[in-house]
């Protein structure tokens, strides 16, 4: 499966300025297998993204369709061919 990732503007540095990535996976991955391969191919990225426990950052939510990984199953959440979108929590004052 072919799986197309949107990261936003702010991540784009950390996998030279990409705006998208094209990730190939197994047909019954999981949101833990896509931020591995994100890994290998883009490690400045995945430490953006993951903690040194391999535990999404508090900062960080990624949606899968239309929903918020951590209101699905967390890392454990299939993929199912869905849109994937990381979105950086932004805080101002």
């Amino acid at each position: 499966m072919t799986t197309d990732v949107k990261i936003p503007a702010a991540l784009a540095s950390e996998c030279d300025g990409a705006r998208h990535l094209t990730v190939d996976l197994d047909e019954h991955a999981t949101l833990a297998d896509l931020l591995d391969a994100i890994a290998r191919t883009h490690p400045r990225l995945a430490r953006r993204l993951r903690d040194e426990s391999g535990k999404l950052r508090r900062y960080v939510n990624i949606y899968i369709g239309d929903d918020e990984s951590r209101r699905l199953q967390g890392l454990d959440t299939p993929l199912d061919n869905r849109e994937i979108q990381i979105l950086p929590s932004i805080a101002g004052g």
